[in-house]
């Protein structure tokens, strides 16, 4: 990903989401953070129960994403994308308390589209099989929720320059065949 790319940083604001359409390729630097099915359930289940949310979700991106272990020497182990709806029971909850993008792999369900619309968010897609050479971009890692979960923990990673692209946008349109543009 070179000169056409947008560079962008995280948190994200409304501004920022509604600049980004459906097929840009984006380096995205910034704090994003690390969060599969197993910590999504935890999360809602825990602010259902009055907990709270393990951080702030307003502006945020969650990457779904289980790294291997950490070789010395490096942030991070390999960090490839994990197949994003399975998560999709929990996202549109997340969009509506303030998250502002996502980022996986595979196309999504009806509802997830429509909470991108319907909260100003956008859902990236970083390319499978790629974990060794994304964990590249990741300059920082460290838990900070559910470490009990193992490769499933949150983790707030600093990126610079993490190559993704915009499956959906803000104004429901999409890179996925098929997927018929969703108006606003």
């Amino acid at each position: 990903m070179t000169v056409d790319a947008k560079r962008i940083s995280t948190p994200l604001d409304e501004a920022m989401v509604r600049s980004l359409r459906a097929g840009d390729r984006v380096l995205l630097s910034g704090v994003i953070y690390t969060a599969r099915d197993a910590a999504h359930k935890r999360m809602l289940d825990g602010f259902a129960a009055g907990d709270g949310l393990p951080f702030d979700l307003v502006g945020q991106v969650i990457y779904y994403c289980g790294p291997s272990e950490t070789p010395p020497g490096h942030a991070i182990g390999s960090a490839g994308p994990t197949t994003s709806y399975r998560m999709d029971a929990y996202a549109p909850e997340l969009h509506r308390l303030g998250l502002k993008g996502t980022i996986g792999k595979g196309d999504r369900t009806l509802e997830v589209r429509k909470a991108c619309v319907e909260t100003c968010s956008v859902y990236f897609v970083a390319v499978g099989g790629a974990g060794a050479l994304l964990a590249g971009a990741v300059v920082y890692s460290e838990v900070v929720a559910y470490e009990d979960l193992g490769p499933e923990a949150v983790r707030r990673l600093t990126v610079r320059e993490f190559p993704i692209t915009v499956a959906y946008d803000c104004f429901g349109g999409s890179v996925f065949p098929g997927d018929v543009p969703l108006r606003t």
